[in-house]
């Protein structure tokens, strides 16, 4: 059996790779060469988080990685809604769910069909 940690790690990589082939073969995608990859990752016994990002585009990090203490993560990338990450997290720090803040915030957004976001909540 996988530990819970671990499915974490294997969901996001998932993610990174369909919204590869997703972006690929979209008209709007000029460069199918330019990619972000992100990655959450959470200690098991502090249950620490963190984001991490490398990208072709430079300085993506202050628009990507979004954290707070006692509250939890947000990854955001591809065509960057930077708002995700501060609305995000004061959804969630607020009693939401990661997956109801998520809701809300495609829900209200035209350009979520272009979106590439994982947030996760302690």
């Amino acid at each position: 059996m996988i530990p819970k940690h671990k499915y974490t790690i294997i969901f996001l990589i998932a993610l990174m790779f369909s919204g590869t082939m997703i972006a690929q073969n979209h008209p709007i995608m000029k460069d199918p060469f330019a990619h972000t990859f992100s990655i959450v990752a959470r200690d098991s016994v502090t249950g620490e988080m963190a984001v991490g990002v490398q990208s072709h585009w430079f300085s993506v990090g202050p628009l990507v990685a979004w954290g707070k203490s006692g509250v939890g993560v947000v990854a955001t990338q591809s065509f960057v809604n930077p708002a995700y990450g501060p609305n995000g997290l004061k959804l969630m720090e607020e009693g939401k769910t990661a997956a109801q803040a998520l809701e809300k915030l495609l829900a209200e957004d035209d350009g979520e069909a272009y979106r590439q976001v994982a947030f996760f909540r302690l």
